[in-house]
């Protein structure tokens, strides 16, 4: 939702009603995760898109008719084989899409979500997608908000909305998004009511230490990542926001100094990635120190492999476990050939990639299989 959320809030602000094509649910090798999203127009511009390309015109023919009618679909798409470019996804997937109508009325609670999303708080949305056996209950498009510290909306029945609260409670800290089922009661286990879960986390930190040529160009990635960069530099010539109109903060201090304040004040966590540009032991081994005990999703350095062996060795001087430097990806980055800040960058992006979704950073076209799959049927 955070991609077309400007232009949702702004019709929903103008009492203008839009469709909103969600993903709910996808299967094989589908291109776009659950919960993306593409947003119809009254008039008739689309945001945001569903599947890469492939049913988009089908979706938005859905859309337009879903808008007239206020009456939400389920939809799934997908077929391969000889038929596929005809009618469905080319790459051979399947996805389940929910479309329905945005407006005040359906959607009281936006502005709450939106102002969540926009401050960095989690919040999560629960939304009746299919109801199976009939819907004299009328739960089709029920929602549920939930924000740290409070629920907004309600599902008519005590037993379902303290189910759905409860499970989407214990989804929201992990920034989950997933399907839900029970019975009309809130019995789990049951096939009767589908919900669909999705969870908006603030978005991860990446922290640049190095304000650099190879720092400017990596919160450009950060950015295309949707990653919230952070520029650290403790030397004041180089430390100008000016320097760096893609960083969303430049911070003049010790890089040692600000990772141990940051992670005290609970600003660090395992969605964090920490890149280390400096290429300077006086401020490296000091900061990795600190950084190799944190438990965060990415710690690189930059710096050739014989630069690498020396710090290994000052920072077992210094005390550091072999265990921790395990966690250490130095050189940093995939060999892509990169010479130039900008491509330093690429390398250094397509790691923290195949970290995230488990890839091996090898030609897909010397890989057997779907493109998206599973980590763990990456071989």
């Amino acid at each position: 939702m955070r991609d077309v959320l400007d232009d949702l809030g702004r019709w929903w602000r103008d009492g203008r009603p839009v469709g909103l094509a969600t993903v709910v649910a996808t299967w094989r090798s589908a291109p776009l995760p659950p919960g993306a999203t593409m947003l119809v127009g009254p008039d008739g511009t689309v945001t945001g898109n569903v599947s890469g390309g492939c049913v988009e015109s089908a979706v938005y023919e859905l859309a337009c008719d879903v808008i007239d009618t206020g009456r939400p679909v389920l939809q799934r798409y997908g077929v391969s084989g000889e038929d596929a470019f005809a009618v469905g996804l080319i790459c051979g997937g399947t996805i389940d899409v929910y479309v329905e109508r945005i407006d005040r009325h359906s959607f009281p609670a936006l502005p709450e979500v939106a102002a969540a999303i926009r401050s960095g708080t989690p919040v999560a949305v629960a939304t009746c997608v299919d109801v199976n056996g009939g819907d004299p209950q009328g739960r089709l498009g029920q929602r549920l908000v939930l924000l740290p510290d409070r629920t907004i909306g309600t599902l008519g029945d005590v037993g379902l909305q303290a189910a759905v609260v409860q499970d989407v409670r214990g989804l929201l800290p992990a920034g989950r998004t997933t399907i839900l089922r029970y019975g009309h009661d809130g019995q789990r286990h049951r096939e009767d009511l589908t919900f669909f879960v999705s969870s908006v986390l603030p978005p991860p930190r990446m922290i640049i230490f190095g304000a650099t040529d190879f720092g400017r160009a990596m919160t450009r990635m950060a950015s295309f990542l949707g990653f919230r960069s952070t520029i650290v530099d403790a030397r004041p010539l180089f430390a100008d926001a000016r320097r760096f109109p893609d960083a969303d903060e430049v911070v003049l201090d010790w890089p040692h100094r600000y990772l141990r304040a940051e992670a005290q004040a609970g600003r660090v966590d395992d969605r964090t990635a920490l890149c280390v540009l400096t290429h300077d032991p006086k401020f490296d081994i000091p900061l990795l120190e600190v950084a190799l005990r944190l438990p965060v999703a990415y710690l690189g350095v930059l710096g050739s492999r014989r630069t690498r062996d020396d710090r290994i060795t000052q920072l077992r001087d210094a005390g550091v476990a072999d265990v921790d430097l395990g966690g250490l990806a130095a050189p940093m980055g995939l060999d892509l050939g990169a010479r130039s800040p900008e491509e330093t960058a690429v390398s250094i992006a397509a790691e923290l990639v195949a970290r995230r979704w488990g890839g091996t950073g090898r030609p897909l076209h010397t890989l057997h299989g779907p493109i998206h799959r599973p980590a763990a049927d990456r071989r």
